[in-house]
């Protein structure tokens, strides 16, 4: 039998979905630090892809890959027209956008302290 593998937290899952997005051409990814803004994770990812199809792609590997790799599916929000999807991996959440509707959304600036850059992914 076969055990549980215990998904990893923080810094350790976040190098995973980064180095996913990463593999998978997202586009314009920015992870930022949530400590002490928030108790829902630790970090936000947010990354573009060119088209819904992409974003979809995008979204589809980084859940598979979490899954065989940790043991554990983030679970997706938004497949359904593949403008924004949203992957809560625990203390990870990550947001896949069409560059249109991340413009319109605007996260980085909702979640960033003023003056500070987010971080760039690889």
């Amino acid at each position: 039998m076969k055990s549980p593998r215990h998904p990893p937290s923080g810094d350790r899952l976040l190098a995973l979905i980064l180095s996913s997005l990463e593999d998978n051409k997202a586009e314009n990814v920015v992870s930022i630090d949530l400590s002490g803004k928030s108790e829902i994770a630790d970090f936000m990812v947010i990354c573009s892809g060119r088209s819904s199809r992409q974003v979809l792609s995008i979204a589809e590997r980084l859940s598979d890959r979490l899954k065989q790799e940790t043991g554990a599916r983030g679970r997706l929000e938004g497949r359904e027209q593949g403008d924004w999807v949203l992957i809560d991996a625990g203390d990870v959440i990550v947001h896949i956008f069409r560059p249109e509707v991340r413009e319109f959304y605007q996260l980085e600036k909702m979640w960033m302290d003023p003056g500070r850059q987010a971080t760039a992914g690889p």
